[in-house]
């Protein structure tokens, strides 16, 4: 069992950066890919990014490719993503999940946070 929680969202101007974090409760969460998505008014959830267990392996989708980074710290149970260069079309809600193997599918994702939002102002 993990239990995620986000934070970090906010408003910021197009070109700006943003860090959002996700917290993780449990002792399992080192043995789970951590994953990204995000969902904004009138489309489906898409794949953002994804961590693997060791940090070692990054996953990310070509919208976002090179503009975001995502990484992880077993230690403290976080995963963060570093979004930079923001464009109008990065505005959404952003989940943090959990996968017992990397995935671009949500149905993979056993946990799930509850959401941050981030607005980008052109």
């Amino acid at each position: 069992q993990v239990q995620l929680v986000e934070s970090g969202g906010g408003l910021v101007q197009a070109g700006g950066s943003l860090r959002l974090s996700c917290a993780a409760a449990g002792r399992s969460f080192k043995t789970y890919v951590m994953g990204w998505f995000r969902q904004s008014p009138g489309k489906e959830r898409e794949f953002v990014a994804a961590v693997s267990w060791s940090g070692h392996s990054t996953y990310y989708s070509d919208s976002v490719k090179g503009r975001f980074t995502i990484s992880r710290d077993n230690v403290k149970n976080t995963v963060d993503l570093q979004m930079d260069s923001l464009a109008p079309e990065d505005a959404a809600v952003y989940y943090c999940a959990a996968a017992p193997y990397y995935s671009r599918y949500e149905s993979t994702y056993d946990y799930w946070g509850q959401g941050t939002q981030v607005t980008v102002a052109a």
